[in-house]
């Protein structure tokens, strides 16, 4: 029965032409993308071959920025938008939009300080991701993301398309740092290190799991506590190095990029793709939470929890609880008064 074998034979060919479409075919969207994290995020997103659409927003620049980006030979169409009146059609059809907008931090501010403005900035574009893409993975850059996150949710709810399974804080710099910081004390290649870090995304809220780590590491206390102080603060590291020219935009482009590649990962079907992230949790006395999570085709597939951890980071957990509980009322408070 041949034409039975050819059916067959084309069943599948289309099958295997249908998953490399779908693989390598995500939309996505830059808010805030003329910024210091912006352009070198969108840089990072243009060079991959996940990304087919990739519309940038801003309030300048972006039709610059845009025409830069769409000379690299890579096959993602590059689309400026300029302006509120044009982000409605930045954002739809959006897979995945990225939110690195706001203002960063100087020597001296704390991520809170930032709440004012960035507050604001994160309501107003949430606002239209709820409008017009609401089924799009949000991923939330900008600080404080303590509060941000609770902000977005917020303004989801008010529009009646809240899923809390497409919402992230991308604490995926404290990782990054927690790896890189990890392996130069150890001798280790970054690359082949892993540390969860959970809590929240802002000093001594940021935990560090080093009894989690892969490889099994150990420290003595006293150097393990200079290496958690050092992970919560190596933003405030920066700053300072920066000396009034701003924040971490480099490294946190790169892990911006790293959470977004391994999202579309998994809503591409890649199995067993995990991550940390501020989200919606059940698992602490905290309504938001970062704790490693197993990605899906719908966002969050399954939230692995805190593990088991010593009792130095059960304490950091538990002393990280009234500050986050704070930032997070901050938010919640912020966005429904926003109008």
């Amino acid at each position: 029965m041949p034409a039975l074998e050819t059916d067959e034979h084309n069943g599948n060919l289309l099958l295997i032409l249908h998953t490399f479409h779908a693989k390598n075919n995500a939309k996505v969207a830059v808010l805030g993308a003329s910024g210091g994290i912006g352009q070198p995020l969108s840089l990072l997103l243009k060079n991959s071959p996940l990304v087919s659409r990739l519309s940038l927003y801003d309030i300048a620049h972006t039709p610059g920025v845009a025409a830069d980006l769409s000379h690299i030979e890579t096959r993602a169409t590059v689309k400026g938008f300029l302006g509120p009146e044009q982000l409605p059609e930045c954002l739809k059809g959006c897979d995945v939009v990225v939110i690195p907008a706001g203002v960063p931090r100087k020597p001296g501010m704390t991520r809170d300080d930032l709440f004012n403005t960035n507050a604001s900035i994160v309501a107003t574009l949430t606002t239209a991701c709820a409008k017009h893409c609401p089924e799009a993975m949000i991923c939330i850059i900008s600080n404080p993301v303590n509060s941000t996150i609770p902000i977005t949710s917020e303004v989801f709810k008010k529009h009646g398309v809240y899923n809390p399974n497409r919402i992230f804080g991308v604490t995926t710099l404290d990782i990054v740092r927690a790896n890189t910081f990890v392996a130069e004390l150890k001798g280790l290649d970054p690359a082949r290190v892993s540390v969860p870090v959970i809590g929240g995304h802002a000093g001594k809220t940021i935990i560090p799991l080093i009894s989690q780590c892969t490889p099994k590491v150990d420290f003595p206390q006293d150097q393990l506590e200079k290496l958690t102080g050092r992970i919560q603060e190596a933003g405030t590291e920066v700053v300072k190095a920066k000396a009034g020219a701003g924040s971490a935009t480099l490294s946190m482009a790169y892990a911006g990029a790293r959470f977004v590649f391994s999202l579309v990962d998994a809503m591409n079907g890649k199995e067993g793709v995990i991550e940390c992230s501020f989200v919606r949790s059940e698992e602490t006395e905290s309504p938001y939470f970062s704790t490693p999570l197993l990605l899906g085709k719908n966002g969050i597939e399954k939230n692995l929890g805190i593990g088991k951890i010593t009792p130095f980071e059960e304490k950091m957990v538990a002393e990280a609880m009234s500050e986050l509980k704070a930032s997070i009322k901050k938010g919640e408070d912020f966005a429904k008064n926003f109008k």
